[in-house]
């Protein structure tokens, strides 16, 4: 198993500079990666999951430039 990073919601705002609410819609709409559930109250994302998203955000501008 490779290692990975779960990187926590604060991180994923930070990160992509969406809002809670647009991360949790997008989600909703499976165009964001889920997060995992760590324990019954913690929650995280991987963060290799986050930053391909990213990516595919950077890939449609350039297309549709």
């Amino acid at each position: 198993m490779k290692h990975m990073n779960i990187i926590k919601l604060y991180q994923v705002l930070n990160i992509t500079t969406l809002s809670r609410t647009t991360i949790y819609r997008l989600i909703a709409d499976g165009k964001f990666p889920k997060q995992i559930k760590l324990s019954e109250r913690s929650s995280g994302w991987v963060e290799q999951e986050v930053m391909d998203y990213l990516d595919k955000c950077i890939e449609k501008r350039a297309v549709t430039k």
